[in-house]
């Protein structure tokens, strides 16, 4: 189940939704490619780098003839971050980097992140829940970043 709210009860620009298991989202007015550039600058912003594109339509293209909409995975990290849950518990990094998805939806486009909270939850060491809180704080101003552009 998803929440639907515009930011600051103005219902101009996006809306958060926040999916009530896994990730929060933003659905944006603006083209894919603007998407793209915005969360990435957006993501370094809170000190987030793109380690990793993987662009889903020509992955699904090339290994297996489907057509799919544009949609692509980035892989953000925060080095401070990581570095830290990576020496609080050395198996963290099979849940990192955090997954943002864009992809285009009815004339716009949407930007979904993984909630670092959720993602910790299958991480039973106590330590790594201010640095998911930390992440999470982040994540939530690079969708309200998007939303002010």
């Amino acid at each position: 189940m998803l929440s639907r709210e515009p930011w600051n009860g103005s219902g101009e620009g996006g809306f958060l939704e926040t999916a009530s298991n896994y990730g929060m989202r933003v659905c944006l007015d603006i083209p894919y490619e603007d998407a793209i550039d915005r969360v990435t600058g957006a993501l370094q912003a809170e000190g987030f780098g793109v380690l990793t594109e993987i662009d889903v339509q020509a992955t699904l293209e090339k290994k297996i003839g489907a057509t799919f909409r544009r949609y692509v995975i980035l892989g953000a990290c925060n080095p401070v971050l990581a570095q830290q849950a990576l020496e609080t518990e050395l198996e963290i990094g099979l849940l990192l980097p955090c997954n943002v998805i864009v992809y285009e939806d009815a004339g716009g486009s949407v930007v979904s992140i993984a909630d670092p909270d959720v993602m910790m939850q299958a991480a039973a060491t106590e330590g790594l829940r201010p640095l998911a809180a930390e992440a999470r704080a982040r994540l939530e101003r690079v969708l309200e970043a998007l939303n002010s552009d």
